[in-house]
């Protein structure tokens, strides 16, 4: 870059009312903070954690889910998007109830209202449609504005009640009047009572015409049109449940390919399915595991092995899987290793023991792709969220808090320490909060704008090219 270059993209890096970041010395993307939405306060209700983060396909509108089963959409504003250069402001665009808590009474055993999944269909009217999930029951939404209303109705008043046939003399034409614009969330299916056991992921297919779910032990293929019926593709359970010896903990369909798709297991598998080859996909295609290092085999070898998501690239070419101590990057091509793997929090492995005792060796952290397919972003504790970068091997690792919910705050790389002597800027892996955890995290389909919960909050970064 030239010095003129360089002067002229300082002016605009001082200009930018809303913060974003630059690309520093290295080539690597320097993150700032956006905006915050959610309470920063200590008082949080269990109802009020979000349980799930996703983009729709164009990346205007982020949806959210809690364990209150809330979804809470927001549309990204039209000014911070066509605006130079472009922000990433949202706002809170619509909410409503999706699930509410349930009794199963043959089984006595309630059922959460959680929102476990969401899935955006891709738009084909001026609506917008997407399918949210709890354990049990999957509902699709339809997500429409209205901004008209229609007055001087014949046969019923203004405020919907009937009039009565003697007292109408006079034909009216009704008339259509803008109205302050309204934004209105109604089911238009439910899918229900065709799972056994907790439902952990759905998947639309490219087709835009069926989707699959997935539990803990099998996956069926629906009809977005049919409610009453859904195909069983995947069946491991076994015989005798004494014999269990592994569950499902994700599936996804390809992006591209309409008869493809992956599951993964707790034995640290992921299994590509064929719907070409057999009605029943107990038979995968290709299976991706990788050879246990003997060097690290321990009692929690097992357990931190399972695969708790497994992501699909926007290419269709890669996909990505997250255990409890890293993330690998597969070649569909390529069985039998991954062909990158990062670590990332590594220094938690002599912390297992605890971990176990606390229960938070079994924390089910996602992961997510950039839009180019370059960047990878899963989350860790204490707020902690980890990025790589595929083209150059870097990473880095951010924190989502409250210190940095200030407008022009610029993420600074944050560093855990291990040994006894701790440098300015670090924190020791004994301090670290395992209260504190980022689980979800959704990353725009087109531009370098990510959404990061922590808790109850949402917190939204950019980067400035």
């Amino acid at each position: 870059m030239s010095k003129s270059a360089m002067m002229r993209q300082s002016s605009l890096q001082r200009l930018s009312s809303i913060v974003h970041s630059k690309r520093n010395g290295n080539g690597e993307i320097q993150w700032c903070f956006s905006q915050v939405k959610g309470t920063l306060d200590d008082d949080v209700t269990e109802a009020d954690i979000i349980s799930c983060v996703e983009f729709n396909h164009d990346g205007d509108l982020l949806a959210t889910g809690d364990k209150g089963g809330r979804v809470v959409i927001f549309q990204r504003d039209p000014i911070s998007k066509n605006c130079q250069p472009r922000r990433g402001e949202f706002n809170v665009y619509s909410t409503f109830q999706s699930h509410e808590p349930e009794f199963d009474y043959l089984k006595s055993l309630e059922i959460e209202e959680k929102i476990n999944k969401i899935r955006w269909l891709r738009r084909k009217n001026q609506s917008h449609f997407l399918l949210s999930t709890n354990d049990k029951t999957i509902k699709l939404w339809k997500v429409s504005e209205r901004d008209k209303r229609v007055e001087g109705y014949n046969t019923r008043e203004e405020n919907g009640q009937m009039r009565d046939p003697a007292f109408i003399t006079a034909l009216r034409v009704p008339v259509i009047k803008p109205m302050e614009l309204m934004v209105e969330a109604s089911p238009r299916r439910i899918f229900a009572n065709a799972h056994t056991y907790h439902i952990n992921s759905i998947s639309v297919n490219s087709d835009q015409e069926t989707y699959l779910s997935a539990d803990d032990l099998r996956i069926n293929l629906w009809h977005l049109e049919i409610t009453d019926q859904s195909f069983n593709i995947v069946d491991i359970k076994p015989a005798n449940m004494e014999e269990l010896t592994e569950v499902i903990t994700a599936a996804e369909f390809h992006p591209l390919e309409c008869n493809l798709f992956v599951y993964s297991s707790s034995k640290g598998t992921i299994r590509l399915c064929d719907m070409r080859q057999a009605a029943l996909c107990d038979r995968h295609s290709k299976i991706f595991e990788e050879p246990e290092d003997p060097t690290n085999r321990s009692f929690f070898s097992e357990i931190i092995s399972s695969i708790s998501d497994v992501k699909l690239s926007n290419s269709g070419r890669y996909m990505i899987s997250r255990d409890y101590l890293s993330v690998k990057v597969w070649d569909l091509h390529m069985e039998s290793r991954p062909i990158e793997s990062y670590s990332v929090h590594e220094y938690l492995r002599s912390k297992l023991c605890s971990l176990y005792e606390n229960d938070c060796i079994f924390d089910k952290f996602e992961c997510c792709w950039a839009g180019n397919d370059q960047y990878i972003m899963t989350g860790s504790y204490n707020n902690f969220f980890r990025m790589f970068d595929r083209n150059t091997k870097r990473d880095v690792t951010l924190e989502a808090s409250r210190d940095i919910a200030k407008p022009k705050t610029l993420l600074k790389p944050r560093k855990v320490c291990t040994g006894g002597k701790r440098k300015k800027d670090e924190i020791s892996v004994d301090c670290l909060d395992f209260t504190k955890k980022i689980l979800h995290t959704a990353w725009h389909p087109t531009e370098n704008i990510i959404a990061v919960a922590a808790t109850n909050n949402l917190f939204i970064f950019q980067d400035r090219l």
